[in-house]
């Protein structure tokens, strides 16, 4: 049974070593952020090796890792390979910090409902009231937005009270993306671009010069051209030129986080031999979202 200080050491390693990329740690490290001494640190860190909780790496370099059993003292599920679910604080993803555990609780009154969430690195920046975002988790694509109502920092806990819960479904862009591809040049004009995207009742299409795709245009761009009297000039005066592509089988939520990383709202979708055959919209995967019941959490008033 460790005591409440050999817990915090080891839940501070293991905070630390999860940013570290695998670097070891010093104790004059975990001392700093503990805020005791360098001294004390070390007296313990022996006893947790002894009980194969902490492993020494020697040499100018070295320090403290934590072992396999440490994740299981602290309940913490190890993975094989990079399995990271990701959170976020004003639209931003926060560094260093992986989810481990998500667990649910009062799910009979799904309009209280909140989750008690298991982190990975350190938590003392956040603060009660945050609203943060996690996820998509990488088995079932779950995503969750709560405030946080309670913190626990010797466990490395977050009590959430959830807003949304929602799950990406399971598709691939080719599932959702318009694949209908109408093929336009940068010399069309926008009014002839308007007629030929209404008449074929699709979304956008790539712009295509030397058998090249140079931008791309949607209804939303000729619309906002239209509207500023725009309609007598060029396809290639308007269309976006960050073309951004992606494999007719990634999924749904991969390509969200491509758009995200890209700054992007559009994806141009490509067969295995890298030939443009559709094009999938931020509004195609809203819509997909949304479509389905996807059990959101909504407060009561």
């Amino acid at each position: 049974m460790l005591t409440s200080v050999q817990k915090e050491i080891l839940q501070t390693l293991t905070n630390l070593y999860q940013s570290s990329n695998g670097k070891s740690i010093k104790g004059e490290d975990i001392a700093e952020v503990m805020g005791r001494n360098p001294g004390t640190i070390r007296n313990q860190m022996q006893a947790l090796t002894s009980l194969n909780l902490v492993k020494g790496v020697p040499g100018p370099r070295g320090g403290y890792k934590p072992t396999i059993e440490a994740y299981h003292t602290l309940n913490i599920p190890v993975t094989e390979g990079e399995s990271k679910v990701p959170m976020f604080k004003d639209g931003k993803e926060i560094k260093d910090l992986s989810v481990a555990r998500i667990e649910f609780t009062s799910i009979p009154n799904p309009g209280e409902c909140e989750a008690v969430i298991k982190v990975l690195g350190n938590i003392k920046n956040l603060d009660l009231g945050d609203t943060i975002r996690i996820g998509p988790t990488p088995v079932n694509n779950l995503g969750i937005i709560g405030e946080i109502v309670g913190r626990d920092d010797m466990d490395n806990i977050l009590l959430l009270d959830t807003s949304t819960i929602r799950s990406i479904p399971k598709k691939t862009v080719l599932d959702v993306a318009t694949l209908d591809l109408i093929v336009l040049s940068p010399n069309d004009s926008i009014r002839e671009a308007s007629k030929i995207l209404s008449n074929k009742f699709v979304d956008g299409a790539p712009i295509i010069e030397n058998k090249n795709v140079v931008g791309i245009i949607t209804l939303h761009d000729i619309v906002k051209a239209l509207a500023e009297s725009k309609e007598n000039g060029k396809v290639s005066d308007i269309m976006e030129t960050n073309v951004v592509a992606v494999n007719q089988d990634v999924k749904i939520a991969n390509a969200i986080e491509v758009m995200y990383n890209e700054n992007v709202g559009k994806l141009i979708v490509e067969n295995h031999e890298n030939v443009p055959i559709g094009i999938i919209t931020r509004t195609d995967i809203v819509d997909t979202i949304t479509s389905m019941d996807k059990f959101p959490v909504k407060k009561n008033s």
